[in-house]
């Protein structure tokens, strides 16, 4: 889907440095500090216009959200969203998913969300996938053993990708469900995404699970 570009996002990023960082290297292990606490940090990879990540950061102030969205226009509604909240326990980053070991120090996270990440359906694309072994690798590296990471898609192939993916890197597979919103495991407090919302409406299956990283990422499936 082609992006209409903001002309006022660049600017409107710019007023707000303290909602998208625009240093975030400088707070690589001092995160505790930007917060000003020592809860726990989520961090959702591909955030879109934020209503998931802000929804989150309401429903559970013991926690600390960090957003992470590429696209200037994108990341600027999120920016709205999260200005408008006046939440404290969220903030986002203008940054490539692939950079996060310059922000982040060892075991500094607790959760990924993966939301309706960018299929990349060509096979000769597949390194771009969020659950590729590169990035699943970037994932033990920041979280750690037995963190986790949270996954929702619309598409089938993707979510049947990435629980292949999961499972030869060793992680734990749980939670899955192959139709979120008429299964049993529809949970209570759900927060959907744009995304969600719009898919789910057209009576859309979501697809959902989760994934506990392993002790160590399986020797076979280094990047």
């Amino acid at each position: 889907m082609r992006l209409r570009k903001k002309p006022w996002a660049e600017d409107y990023i710019k007023e707000h440095p303290r909602i998208v960082i625009p240093n975030p290297e400088e707070w690589k292990g001092r995160w505790h500090e930007f917060f000003g606490n020592h809860h726990p940090i989520h961090i959702e990879l591909g955030t879109g216009k934020g209503q998931f990540v802000v929804g989150m950061a309401a429903a559970n102030p013991q926690l600390n959200y960090i957003g992470v969205e590429l696209q200037t226009s994108v990341i600027a509604v999120a920016l709205r969203k999260v200005k408008d909240s006046e939440q404290s326990n969220v903030t986002l980053l203008r940054q490539n998913v692939a950079d996060l070991a310059s922000f982040f120090e060892v075991g500094e996270l607790e959760r990924v969300y993966l939301n309706f990440s960018d299929p990349w359906p060509k096979n000769r694309h597949e390194k771009r996938r969020l659950t590729y072994k590169k990035f699943l690798h970037l994932y033990h590296h920041l979280l750690g053993a037995g963190k986790d990471i949270h996954m929702k898609t619309d598409n089938e192939g993707l979510f049947e990708y990435s629980l292949n993916s999961f499972s030869a890197s060793g992680c734990r597979l749980k939670n899955v469900s192959l139709d979120l919103h008429r299964s049993d495991f529809h949970f209570q407090g759900n927060i959907m995404t744009e995304y969600e919302e719009k898919f789910s409406e057209k009576g859309m299956r979501i697809f959902r699970c989760e994934a506990v990283l392993p002790d160590k990422i399986r020797e076979d499936d280094e990047a």
